[in-house]
């Protein structure tokens, strides 16, 4: 039985459950920071590689969802067999709950360098309270 030797920066096993199937935690596609302003939240979300026509933002009952879609538009032009391929290709979503009372309109957004950056303004709750009728109690 030949012994082969293990190198210091190469482990099969723990390479591949490393790999992002089996870590999603450890996903490093849309890592998105929310910070709280006076009048407003910005919501900074990472998507490097990806291009801006590709990026839709929605919003629908009270939730805005961020849907990237990555393609592989590039043939091979050299022949060969990859040993290893970490680029993504896919569609990733994400969504936050902002409210009702927030539309479409209201939302801000910009794409440079591969950070998409949302600013969404604080709105007040609708009060639908003064709309309900109250029955009346006898007794």
């Amino acid at each position: 039985m030949m012994m082969v030797p293990r190198k210091n920066n190469f482990d099969l096993w723990e390479d591949i459950f490393k790999d992002p199937f089996f870590n999603y935690d450890d996903n490093k596609i849309m890592k998105t920071d929310i910070k709280e302003h006076k009048d407003s939240y910005s919501i900074i979300v990472d998507l490097p590689g990806y291009e801006k026509d590709n990026i839709k933002i929605d919003i629908n009952d009270g939730y805005l969802t961020i849907d990237a879609i990555e393609s592989s538009n590039e043939e091979e032009k050299e022949k060969g067999k990859f040993v290893r391929k970490e680029r993504y290709y896919g569609e990733c979503k994400r969504s936050f709950y902002v409210g009702e009372e927030i539309e479409a309109e209201d939302v801000k957004a910009s794409f440079k360098n591969g950070t998409l950056k949302l600013v969404v303004p604080k709105k007040e709750p609708r009060k639908e309270i003064e709309n309900k009728k109250y029955i009346q109690i006898e007794g």
